[in-house]
């Protein structure tokens, strides 16, 4: 069995789900998760966790998200994007630098209300469920952040432009809010996702690719293992006589490990048995020489 992070494109076509239906196939695995929806017609990066390295998955969804996007003006569509209905054209009378002043006002903290189209859950309901039956109900609005948007090319109605942007952001709705500022309409004609944290456009694999490499047994090379998705935080271990307390994922002190590591302690660290096996991340509790586990992910080196 895999464990760890591998770096899948996603191709147009297929749902996130998909995608990890599909991997279960081609590593006859079950324990497998992936890291953010992304929607159907878009494509790019999809950080998919096998094995042990399911338990990141909900760590990963928070992570920073940079996306290729166009923005079509003069139209407006139930989905937010170019594969819904229509429900408004308009005629696009603004300038480009009317456009791109639009554009760049949504560069940080902004309200975004979720599309109707959806998996967000509203009651224990998901959006698009409701959608799908015509319904349309009131949302509250999320506070996302768009970090910086960098416009590549403005051929009106149409604007490609890089979009990063923190968990949750939706660029079909970013596009639509776009073309109402503009009043002219707006939806979202073209997405690739090309970076989740240090997962980029250039190392992902198709699930083709993938599959190609586990039969050739190279797969391993292309997996990410656990501990080393936590290389923001410090590596220690723990003495020899402590081992039987994280391999039980018990509570530890910092006399506990090794010394050559006590210089390196901060509030999260990334702890290891006394043979070099990762056992998860821990954190300070109050007491500054005391940490409790925050993941444990026990041998998923």
């Amino acid at each position: 069995m895999f464990d760890g992070v591998i770096n899948v494109y996603k191709e147009k076509g297929y749902t996130s789900h998909d995608v990890v239906a599909k991997m279960r196939g081609i590593l006859k695995q079950k324990k497998i998760g992936h890291t953010g929806t992304l929607d159907p017609d878009a494509e790019g990066v999809l950080p998919v966790c096998l094995g042990k390295a399911t338990k990141l998955c909900d760590m990963l969804t928070d992570k920073t998200k940079t996306y290729q996007a166009t923005l079509l003006l003069g139209l407006e569509t139930d989905t937010q994007d170019t594969s819904g209905i229509t429900r408004a054209e308009y005629e696009v009378l603004v300038s480009e630098e009317q456009a791109e002043a639009a554009i760049m006002s949504f560069v940080g903290d902004y309200a975004q209300i979720p599309p109707m189209y959806s998996a967000r859950k509203v009651n224990g309901k998901k959006l698009y469920e409701l959608a799908r039956a015509g319904q349309e109900i009131e949302r509250e609005a999320t506070q996302v952040t768009v970090y910086s948007i960098r416009i590549d090319e403005i051929h009106l109605p149409r604007v490609k432009m890089t979009v990063c942007c923190s968990k949750g952001t939706y660029i079909r709705t970013l596009c639509y809010d776009i073309g109402r500022k503009l009043n002219c309409g707006g939806c979202m004609e073209y997405l690739l996702r090309t970076r989740v944290e240090r997962f980029c456009l250039t190392d992902s694999l198709t699930l083709s690719q993938i599959e190609q490499k586990r039969e050739e047994g190279e797969l391993a090379a292309y997996i990410l293992p656990v501990d080393q998705m936590f290389t923001d935080y410090p590596a220690v271990s723990v003495l020899a006589e402590y081992d039987g307390l994280v391999h039980n994922g018990n509570r530890i002190k910092a006399e506990q490990l090794n010394p050559a590591n006590k210089a390196d302690l901060t509030p999260c660290i990334r702890v290891y048995d006394s043979a070099g096996m990762f056992i998860g991340i821990y954190e300070q509790e109050q007491e500054p020489s005391d940490y409790k586990p925050r993941k444990v992910f026990l041998g998923g080196q």
